[in-house]
C-alpha cells in the first residue's frame, strides 16, 4: 500500500515494521508508547548501548503519522507519545503543520530533527539524545519542552515564537559550526523561558529575542572561553525578571523557590563574555553569587538596560571588565565585594535612584568605588551618588562626595590652580565645611590682635584718628569690603605693614572659598 492510501479509514500501511506498527495503533488511541528495556545502562539515550531494530522507528514514518496520520480511534485523541524509541533518519517536518501533541521520552535521534517554519501545538521531547535541532521560525501554540535533552550540534531556534513557555532544563547543548550552542535571535516566548541548570559550550544567542514573563538561568553553566561572548542578548526583552542566579540540585523544589537547607547549591557561572545590551526587563536583573571567569578582552556588558532594580551581588570578576555605561537603574542593590577594581569598571552615564547595599558598605568603599569607574577625571559619577544620598537623606556622605570630587578634579589642574585648590581644600574643604572658615577666622583674628597690641601704629592724619584697638584692626584686615574704620587710619612699617598685608590676602582667602562653598550649595537647592 502507497503512503497516504487508505488512512483516512486507518488502515495499517503494509511496508511498516513491527516497531512503527506498534507506534501506529498507539497514535490512533493516544496512548503512550514505550520500547524501553527496563535497564537504566540499555535505556540511557545518551550512553553507547547500541539499540536494535526492535527498538527503531523511520523518522519518515513519524512525520507521515505527524503530517498526514491516520484519524483517532472512536472516542480517543490522537498524539505521538514515545519512550525508549530509536528514530533512524532525518525528521523532516519543514513548513508542516502539525495538529497532534507531541512528547517523546528517553528516545534517540540518529540524524537532526528538522522544523524550520513548522507549525505545533505543544511538543515536548525529555531526555532524549538529538543531533542537532533546526527550528528556525517554528511556531508553537503551547509549550517547547526539551529538559535534560543533549544536542551535540546546537539548537537553532531563530525568530521563533513558543506560544507559552520554552524549557530547557538541565540540556546539554554543544556548538554548531558558527560556534553558537543556541541561536534564538529574535525568538518570542509567551510566558517563561526556564534554562535552569542549562549546560551549553558554545555561544547563546538571544539578540532582539522578548520574554513575556521570566528567563531564568539559576545554575546554568555557559562556557564559550575561547570566543568573545558565551551570552550574547542585546535588545532582550524580559517583562519581569532575568535570574543569573544558583538552583537547587538534586531536590524537587518548584522552579523560583528557595531550596531546602542542605539542598546542595549550583550557582549561575559563565566563562564568557556576556553581553546585555539595551536590555529592558520589567522586575529585576538578579546576579547574585554569579561567577563571571572573563579573560582581559571579555566584558560584563550592561550598557543601556533599564530596570527597576540591579542585584548585583555575584563574585567578583578577577579578569575583564564591568561596563554599566548608560545603563539606567531604580534600585542598586550590590555589595562591595562584587564590583572590580580600578580600570575594570566603566559606569559613564550610569544612572541610579537608590541604593541597597547588601553587607557593609562604607562611603570610603563607595568613594573607591566611583574611583575604579573613573580612570580619567569625570564629575558625574560623584554627582550622581551625592545626588542619590541626599535624597535619602545622607547630607553628610553627601557633603564628602562631592568634596571628593574636587579633590579628584585638582589632580587635573595646572600647577597654579592646583595650589589654589589646596588652599580652598585646607581652609574650607572647598566650602563643603564652612565651620571651618569660622575657626581659621577666629585663629588669625586672636593672633592679629595679640602681634597688633605690640606694634607700633603712628597715626596717619595725627588728631583725625579713632582710638587704637588692636582686635578691630585685624579684624578690618581680615574682612574684606566691610570698613571698620581701623585700616586706613594707622600707618604700619617694616613687618607689621607685611604682616596687614598677609592679614588682607589670608581674609580675601577665606572669604572667597565660602562665597564658592554657598553659589555650589545654592546651586543645588
Amino acid at each position: 500500500m502507497t503512503e497516504g492510501a487508505g488512512l483516512r479509514a486507518g488502515d495499517l500501511p503494509d511496508d511498516l515494521t513491527a516497531a512503527e506498527a506498534g507506534m501506529w495503533q498507539a497514535f490512533r488511541n493516544g496512548s503512550l508508547y514505550d520500547l524501553s528495556a527496563g535497564d537504566p545502562v540499555v535505556d540511557d539515550p545518551h550512553g553507547g548501548h547500541p539499540w536494535g531494530p526492535e527498538r527503531t522507528v523511520r523518522a519518515r514514518i513519524v512525520a507521515w503519522l505527524l503530517l498526514d496520520g491516520p484519524p483517532a480511534l472512536a472516542g480517543r485523541v490522537s498524539s505521538l507519545k514515545l519512550a525508549g524509541v530509536q528514530i533512524s533518519g532525518t525528521l523532516d517536518l519543514a513548513g508542516g503543520t502539525v495538529a497532534p501533541y507531541v512528547e517523546m521520552r528517553g528516545c534517540r535521534f540518529e540524524r537532526e530533527i528538522r522544523v524550520p517554519e513548522a507549525h505545533f501545538t505543544t511538543v515536548r521531547l525529555v531526555d532524549c539524545s538529538v543531533p542537532r535541532l533546526e527550528a528556525a521560525r517554528v511556531r508553537t501554540e503551547g509549550d517547547l519542552h526539551l529538559p535534560r535533552c543533549r544536542f551535540l550540534g546546537g539548537i537553532r531556534l531563530t525568530d521563533a515564537h513558543i506560544g507559552t513557555d520554552l524549557m530547557l532544563n538541565q540540556a546539554v547543548v554543544h556548538r554548531d559550526r558558527s560556534g553558537r550552542s543556541i541561536a534564538a535571535d529574535g525568538m518570542t516566548v509567551g510566558q517563561d523561558l526556564q534554562a535552569e541548570m542549562l549546560e551549553s559550550h558554545g555561544e547563546v544567542s538571544l539578540r532582539s529575542a522578548t520574554v513575556g514573563v521570566s528567563l531564568s538561568l539559576r545554575g546554568a553553566r555557559l562556557a564559550n572561553p575561547y570566543a568573545r561572548l558565551a551570552l550574547n542578548a542585546p535588545q532582550l526583552t524580559v517583562e519581569r525578571t532575568l535570574y543569573l542566579t544558583p538552583a537547587g540540585v538534586g531536590g524537587q523544589a518548584l522552579s523560583g523557590t528557595t531550596p531546602a537547607q542542605g539542598t546542595r547549591i549550583q550557582r549561575f557561572e559563565c566563562r564568557g563574555g556576556v553581553r546585555l545590551d539595551d536590555g529592558r526587563f520589567g522586575d529585576a536583573v538578579d546576579l547574585e553569587q554569579a561567577g563571571f571567569v572573563l579573560t582581559d578582552e571579555q566584558e560584563l556588558s550592561l550598557r543601556r538596560v533599564q530596570t527597576p532594580e540591579l542585584r548585583f551581588l555575584g563574585e567578583r570578576p578577577q579578569r575583564g571588565r564591568v561596563v554599566l555605561s548608560g545603563a539606567r537603574v531604580g534600585n542598586l542593590v550590590d555589595r562591595a565585594a562584587a564590583w572590580p577594581g580600578p580600570g575594570s569598571l566603566h559606569m559613564g552615564g550610569f544612572t541610579y535612584e537608590s541604593l541597597v547595599p547588601q553587607g557593609p558598605f562604607p562611603l570610603d568603599a563607595r568613594l573607591e568605588w566611583v574611583a575604579a569607574a573613573t580612570a580619567e577625571y569625570n564629575p558625574e559619577p560623584y554627582e550622581r551618588l551625592a545626588a542619590v544620598l541626599r535624597s535619602a537623606g545622607e547630607d553628610e556622605d553627601a557633603r564628602e562626595v562631592l568634596l571628593a570630587k574636587q579633590r579628584r578634579r585638582r589632580e587635573t589642574l595646572p600647577l597654579a590652580a592646583k595650589l589654589w585648590g589646596y588652599a580652598q581644600d585646607v581652609t574650607v574643604a572647598y566650602g563643603y565645611r564652612p565651620g571651618r572658615a569660622a575657626v581659621w577666622m577666629a585663629v588669625l583674628w586672636a593672633a592679629g590682635t595679640w602681634a597688633f597690641a605690640h606694634a607700633h601704629h603712628p597715626p596717619i592724619k595725627p588728631g583725625e584718628h579713632p582710638a587704637w584697638n588692636p582686635a578691630l584692626f585685624a579684624l578690618d584686615l581680615l574682612l574684606p569690603v566691610i570698613d571698620l574704620g581701623q585700616a586706613g587710619q594707622w600707618q604700619l612699617r617694616g613687618g607689621w605693614q607685611w604682616l596687614a598685608a598677609v592679614m588682607i590676602m589670608l581674609g580675601w582667602v577665606l572669604a572667597t572659598t565660602v562665597a564658592a562653598g554657598a553659589t555650589r550649595l545654592l546651586r543645588r537647592n
